[in-house]
């Protein structure tokens, strides 16, 4: 059952993407072309998938989660736009296809990060939910994607390139430049359905787990899978010098660490109502994937 929903969930996000994007036969045609390449056909649509498992999970209907799932999308592929800029991690390939830079140029990449970063606070804006929801999604995802969320993040992991963290420092870093666009997204999915606070606690400190979960995965694939199976550089960690997992707890300490976040995730959500099976089986997703 569960390929078959996220494939029709991750098939919902593709068409609402489409109708957000502008047209890249509309001027400027290369910065409409360069968001389209960043955002439509390709990635693991991991967040929005959040979205919608956590949302329908405790009764919200789909179509009202239509627009955070692409919002929190669009911030994601505004992050991965500049992250792989020279200045930053200067790769060359996402998703299996020339990273927007290359495909076009460095300042168009720039404009479009921004650009598909402001769309999804349009999104949002414009959704057809009431304006207590509308406001809750966008201060759920501000606070995710800026200084103590994603961006402090990555100024963290910029900082830290050739140097070695302690554990806790290097699951700080990763809290936010990682975690922190996660637990937006299981929030706003359970915010659609009115979730107490309570049960956002809970959802939060799963979502924490699937964030970690999902860094260490990252970094065991970085070292054992090839680059085509990635659709991006494999290696990149160890060439720049960063801390990991792997480096600090050995490759077998990083999956006994993996081991012990999917039994946290499964046993979190055992105590949230609603049927969560959904979301337990994006969790083992995230320790299982090949890529």
């Amino acid at each position: 059952m569960a390929p078959e929903v996220f494939a029709r969930w991750a098939a919902r996000t593709e068409a609402t993407l489409e109708r957000l994007l502008p047209p890249d036969t509309d001027e400027p045609r290369r910065l409409h072309a360069a968001m389209r390449h960043a955002a439509l056909g390709g990635g693991k649509r991991m967040r929005p998938l959040l979205v919608y498992a956590a949302g329908t999970a405790l009764g919200a209907p789909e179509p009202l989660l239509d627009a955070p799932a692409a919002a929190v999308e669009l911030v994601h592929a505004y992050s991965l736009v500049h992250d792989d800029l020279p200045a930053m991690d200067d790769d060359d390939m996402r998703r299996g296809r020339p990273t927007v830079h290359v495909a076009f140029d460095e300042a168009t990449a720039i404009l479009a990060g921004d650009a598909l970063q402001t769309l999804a606070f349009e999104a949002l804006a414009d959704a057809e939910a009431p304006a207590d929801l509308r406001a809750g999604w966008m201060q759920a995802l501000a606070r995710a994607s800026g200084a103590r969320g994603m961006c402090g993040g990555q100024a963290l992991d910029i900082d830290a390139t050739g140097s070695v963290l302690p554990l806790e420092a290097l699951q700080r870093m990763h809290s936010l430049k990682t975690g922190a666009l996660i637990r937006a997204a299981v929030r706003m999915g359970a915010l659609g359905a009115g979730a107490d606070d309570a049960t956002l606690q809970r959802l939060d400190e799963f979502a924490g787990a699937l964030g970690l979960a999902f860094q260490v995965r990252d970094d065991l694939l970085d070292i054992e899978a090839t680059s085509e199976a990635l659709g991006k550089t494999a290696g990149k960690d160890v060439a720049q010098a960063k801390s990991t997992y792997p480096a600090l707890l050995g490759m077998d300490g990083a999956r006994a660490r993996l081991e012990q976040l999917a039994a946290q995730m499964h046993d979190t959500l055992a105590t949230v109502g609603g049927d969560c099976s959904l979301l337990d089986a994006l969790g083992q997703l995230a320790v299982q994937r090949r890529h």
